[in-house]
């Protein structure tokens, strides 16, 4: 089979196209902030490509390689999308730009904070108790 020039046009944009996306650019590199706290950046990519081109037949005679015109293109769309938090063991996934939705979309998004808020309320609440029952009472110091 003859070597067409297209594929060399083709060949060349995607290997560009590999060179600018790894799975790096997916899932980023992780940040480390000095206060213990690690991000990890989450994007969508998505990518396009499209390439072609001809043989033109000249009248100039035989044996004469017949001119060739062809073209390729790539484009490639990154948009973050999110961060992987982890502290204190705990690791968690923020969006960064939510999709838009209804309410009910915003209000399960919303539910795991508002379940922590809970879990430290209660917490704290033990923490007071417990404290409150082993102070000795005023009353009977005095007897």
């Amino acid at each position: 089979m003859e070597r067409k020039p297209v594929n060399d046009f083709i060949n060349t944009a995607m290997e560009k196209v590999r060179e600018m996306i790894d799975a790096n650019t997916i899932i980023g590199q992780p940040i480390r902030t000095d206060d213990g706290i690690t991000l990890i950046p989450v994007s969508h990519v998505s990518f396009g490509f499209a390439g072609g081109g001809s043989d033109f037949q000249t009248k100039h005679g035989a044996g004469k390689q017949d001119p060739f015109g062809g073209a390729t293109g790539a484009g490639v769309k990154i948009n973050p999308v999110a961060m992987i938090v982890i502290k204190d063991g705990s690791v968690r996934v923020m969006n960064i730009a939510p999709p838009p939705g209804d309410g009910l979309d915003k209000l399960i998004d919303m539910v795991p904070d508002v379940i922590d808020r809970v879990e430290n309320m209660v917490a704290k609440k033990k923490k007071a108790v417990a404290a409150s029952d082993s102070e000795p009472d005023a009353e009977n110091a005095d007897n």
